[in-house]
């Protein structure tokens, strides 16, 4: 019923910046909370970011102070800019939208989107 569209994804050189984007149906999307997630080939799904209804940001150790979450409610959009880009940042990103339980893991997801690939060549 909730669907996720997710853009933005590509190749970028180690030290650079890339912008995805998460557009989701429906009028209620300033009620989620959403979530960035990613999985590297042979890897654990792990948490990026999330950010609650009010505008409200977490985020994983190993991206703060790199990258930021924020939300556009009238364009139910959703993103994710990611600066001072690695080569273990290099995965599939997934946007998520948040139901209930623990804010990092993948369980307290319902709905996702289809996943972007990000490479960052060093």
């Amino acid at each position: 019923q909730v669907q996720l569209v997710e853009s933005g994804g590509g190749l970028v050189q180690a030290g650079g910046s890339l912008r995805l984007s998460c557009a989701a149906s429906g009028r209620t999307f300033s009620n989620y909370a959403m979530g960035w997630f990613r999985q590297a080939p042979g890897k654990e799904r792990e948490f990026v970011a999330a950010i609650n209804r009010s505008g409200g940001t977490y985020y994983a150790d190993s991206v703060k102070d790199r990258f930021t979450i924020s939300r556009d409610n009238a364009k139910n959009t959703v993103y994710l800019q990611m600066n001072s880009l690695k080569p273990e940042d290099t995965a599939v990103y997934y946007c998520a939208v948040y139901e209930r339980g623990v804010l990092t893991s993948t369980t307290a997801y319902t709905y996702w989107g289809q996943g972007a690939q990000v490479t960052v060549s060093s």
